[in-house]
């Protein structure tokens, strides 16, 4: 696994010791990769909702505003466990 060298600020590095010594991780690192994992996760969902806007608005047969689809897209990932 390749290793990097990050700088964090020291109220960020304190909540990560909380975490580690509150055991509910057992390394900084191991936070850091769940943190992207979840980012990854979340930025997928985004995409989806994107690509569906974009396609209902040039469809040219919409009626529902960008807000009501982007609600109900969120709706439907969320009932699929994407979001």
């Amino acid at each position: 696994m390749p290793r990097q060298s990050i700088t964090i600020t020291t109220p960020n590095d304190n909540w990560l010791n909380a975490l580690v010594e509150s055991e509910e991780y057992t390394s900084k690192s191991e936070i850091v990769n769940d943190l992207i994992r979840k980012a990854r996760a979340q930025q997928g969902g985004l995409d989806y909702i994107h690509a569906k806007l974009v396609k209902a608005e040039t469809s040219g047969f919409v009626e529902q505003t960008a807000e009501d689809m982007k609600a109900e897209f969120k709706a439907e990932l969320r009932r699929d466990g994407k979001l």
